[in-house]
């Protein structure tokens, strides 16, 4: 497989497995408002965290690549509170639908090319941005399930990160 075809195919991978995760993560928020909660240290409450991932998501790859037509209002996916668990969940679907926009629309080849826009005033190689944006989801959804353990006092675990949920996962053998 070309390798453009595989670095797409494994960033389209690792964000379906991370949105699971991160559903999986605020469904096992027993108390609803525990979403919200504040806890000393730890500037963003999941809700928030929440709001940014899928917001990010959704301006990167879902316009940037895609052509939706979605507007980012970043300060207010910090600002909100109290939103109810099913609008996060909305959100989170919202996410992979513009994950879908936007990768489906890309050639391998593109990968190469530069990300449509500036990214913090410098330019980008667009694969190596997706790569980013793996990354940064993924720093933030271990910040969500840290969150989660702290407010709920619950060392449940809920599958983030499981290389069985990855596209290419097949059972293996077992050596004897």
């Amino acid at each position: 497989m070309d390798p453009g075809a595989l670095l797409q195919a494994a960033v389209a991978s690792l964000l379906e497995r991370d949105l699971n995760a991160l559903r999986r993560e605020v469904e096992a928020y027993p108390d609803e408002a525990d979403l919200w909660r504040t806890v000393p240290g730890v500037a963003n409450p999941a809700g928030n965290l929440v709001l940014h991932l899928a917001g990010n998501l959704q301006h990167f790859i879902g316009s940037q690549l895609g052509g939706t037509d979605y507007v980012r209002d970043r300060a207010a996916e910090f600002a909100r509170r109290g939103v109810p668990r099913a609008e996060l969940l909305r959100e989170i679907e919202a996410a992979r639908a513009a994950i879908a926009a936007g990768l489906d629309r890309l050639s391998p080849t593109q990968l190469t090319d530069e990300w449509p826009g500036p990214i913090a005033g410098v330019r980008v190689a667009m694969g190596e941005y997706l790569v980013h944006l793996t990354t940064h989801f993924a720093y933030h959804l271990g910040q969500v399930d840290f969150h989660r353990r702290t407010v709920t006092g619950s060392a449940a675990v809920v599958g983030a990160m499981r290389p069985d949920e990855l596209s290419s996962a097949r059972a293996s053998e077992v050596q004897a």
